[in-house]
């Protein structure tokens, strides 16, 4: 079964070499390799040709910039194998991955896999890798993906992903930041079976400052981010899924109280703006956070957090103060000395 591997370029001529060569170092050799130059202004594009010379595997577009959904949805279009999976151009794959997703999608008759990756710092590296594998049936993956558990490294990348070209019937790359967020959601959605591979067969690099993903709270927060999440809630209740519907509004209502507590201490020139949108986003669920914060991830310590809130933001704000300079500390020292 061929493996279409897609890749977006834009102007990271300092990073894609090492991204390539682990790609054409796959142990798993039945690929087709799609690389999107978006009008890179550097030698980007001229790399992937260089490398598409060498390798008839590799597939080069050149196309004017349309931006990072644009260059997707052109991989998307050129894609012909049967498996589709993702590799951003800072990044590295293991020579293991695809073969071992591979596997796993034909062993358990599955439709899309995940795995765990490596988080790679300029100073330090993040492996929690257990070598477990987890099978899961029908929405029992998406539950997983909405808890945001930290010991399943699920999340909204592409990257981490192998999946049946059949799911992607008309599912698109939406013009605007967090795509993948998007994609990524309704992909899982479409998911009758999937596995979880918690080896860390995917490099992901954290310390580029210039990257889409470590851009933090900005304008597309607030036009993008948010709106989606409420989407989200919205489309697990249309679909009769109340259950995870909670669990959406939970995180989203836990993130949006850490957005308000960011945008408080920040520099933000449009501060009050934002805090005055974020209040009203969060107030929008009143009425329904008894039961919001009675789901089964639900923290008693969150809904706390939020009724100090809606009894004033200023209270609120001063209490997080607090808990950051004080009661944090204390408890990580505690727990050191407990090691």
């Amino acid at each position: 079964m061929t493996v279409s591997v897609c890749m977006t370029v834009y102007n990271i001529e300092s990073y894609m070499r090492r991204s390539i060569e682990s790609v054409l170092a796959q142990t798993y050799r039945d690929l087709e390799i799609i690389m999107v130059d978006d009008g890179s202004t550097d030698s980007s594009g001229a790399i992937c040709d260089e490398y598409a010379a060498k390798d008839d595997r590799i597939r080069v577009i050149h196309k004017s910039n349309g931006g990072i959904p644009s260059a997707r949805n052109a991989c998307l279009d050129a894609v012909t194998g049967s498996y589709i999976c993702w590799i951003d151009g800072d990044d590295a794959m293991e020579p293991e991955m695809i073969g071992a997703m591979v596997s796993a999608l034909e062993e358990t008759g599955a439709d899309l896999c995940a795995c765990r990756y490596r988080q790679v710092f300029d100073d330090h590296i993040i492996d929690g890798s257990t070598g477990q594998r987890y099978e899961y049936e029908g929405r029992q993956l998406m539950e997983q993906f909405l808890k945001e558990d930290e010991r399943f490294l699920i999340q909204n990348a592409v990257w981490n992903k192998l999946y049946k070209k059949e799911l992607t019937e008309g599912l698109r790359f939406p013009e605007m930041w967090y795509e993948d967020m998007v994609y990524t959601f309704y992909l899982i959605d479409r998911s009758a079976k999937s596995v979880y591979l918690d080896t860390a067969y995917y490099n992901y690099t954290r310390d580029r400052s210039d990257s889409q993903t470590n851009a933090g709270i900005n304008p597309h927060t607030y036009t993008d981010l948010i709106p989606n999440l409420f989407d989200r809630s919205r489309y697990l209740e249309e679909q009769g899924r109340h259950d995870l519907a909670l669990i959406s509004d939970y995180l989203l209502y836990k993130r949006l109280l850490v957005y308000y507590t960011a945008v408080s201490r920040s520099n933000d020139p449009d501060k009050d703006e934002h805090r005055k949108l974020l209040d009203k986003h969060i107030k929008s669920g009143v009425g329904r956070f008894e039961e919001i914060y009675s789901c089964p991830i639900a923290k008693k310590n969150e809904y706390r957090k939020l009724k100090i809130y809606l009894r004033s933001a200023g209270l609120y704000l001063v209490t997080m103060w607090i808990n950051d300079r004080y009661i944090i500390p204390v408890k990580e020292r505690r727990a050191a000395k407990g090691r």
